[in-house]
């Protein structure tokens, strides 16, 4: 099953396709940046049954140089196969569209990176036929941003970064600077970061985080899944305030009715619970059914 992280990593690609000649900047390889880029299709798959996908698959026009392919594969841990499958998408690729291929492959964590990054040879001992060398991104090259002036100037890179650094300790700080400089940004561009970022952190605890920060400092967005995150944001808190309230107010509680708040995902029943618990004798009257 595809994951979020594994579809936010390349994803991003497809909605800020200039974002590669930024990364490739990164990586210090000198590409030239795109007059332009079209998505072609993934499917790889030859008459025969046999089925092949790249995660995304864009060519990039530039104005000195001509075009070229950039396919673009979001890889979550070591993999084995991929070293017979990225030197046939390659090859399938140049035969099919006549032009050169640049693979880039995007990363979330160390071990996984140094692995992708190992050229690929195909051939003999004595003679390499082919040898694949792919581009790698990652938490070992993607800069950490945490000024926000700095990730103003380039929100997608700042993204892919937050994103690729899902596990480094201070993602905190990382998303802090990423929500504060999306406070002025119209919602149009806005929301497309809000639900990469959410995206790409899967089920992490960085998640969470995420989560909050559009709960309190993003409230303006409208996007479904920023509705969803906040909707998440003012449940956590409701419940957290509604455990507050019980205590103060020394109204013991079970633990299954500890379980019963901090389960509940409903804003509005959280705050119904919430109004009662400023006045309920028991703990009981708070949970009465109407």
């Amino acid at each position: 099953m595809v994951s979020s992280p594994h579809e936010a990593m390349h994803r991003i690609f497809q909605e800020y396709p200039g974002l590669f000649s930024r990364v490739s900047e990164v990586l210090g390889v000198d590409i030239p940046p795109p007059t332009s880029a079209t998505a072609l299709p993934t499917d790889l798959t030859e008459t025969r049954p046999l089925e092949r996908r790249v995660d995304t698959l864009l060519r990039i026009d530039t104005e000195h140089d001509g075009p070229f392919l950039l396919t673009i594969e979001a890889q979550g841990k070591k993999d084995p196969r991929k070293t017979t499958s990225w030197p046939y998408y390659v090859a399938y690729l140049h035969n099919r569209y006549g032009l050169p291929v640049l693979l880039l492959v995007v990363c979330q964590d160390h071990a996984t990176a140094e692995w992708a990054a190992r050229p690929i040879s195909i051939g003999l001992r004595q003679w390499q036929t082919l040898t694949l060398n792919p581009l790698v991104a990652g938490p070992h090259n993607m800069p950490v941003i945490t000024d926000v002036a700095e990730a103003r100037k380039d929100l997608a890179l700042a993204t892919l970064a937050a994103i690729t650094h899902a596990d480094n300790p201070d993602v905190g700080a990382i998303l802090k600077t990423l929500s504060a400089a999306l406070r002025d940004t119209p919602e149009a561009i806005a929301d497309p970061i809000v639900e990469l970022t959410a995206q790409g952190l899967g089920n992490r605890p960085a998640a969470q985080q995420w989560r909050n920060l559009v709960a309190v400092d993003l409230s303006f967005y409208k996007s479904f899944m920023s509705e969803e995150i906040r909707d998440e944001g003012r449940a956590e808190g409701r419940a957290e305030g509604l455990l507050l309230i019980l205590a103060v107010r020394g109204l013991a509680i079970t633990d299954e009715t500890r379980e019963k708040i901090t389960g509940c995902d409903d804003p509005q029943l959280l705050h119904q619970w919430l109004n009662r618990a400023a006045t309920a004798a028991t703990a009981e009257e708070v949970f009465v059914e109407e």
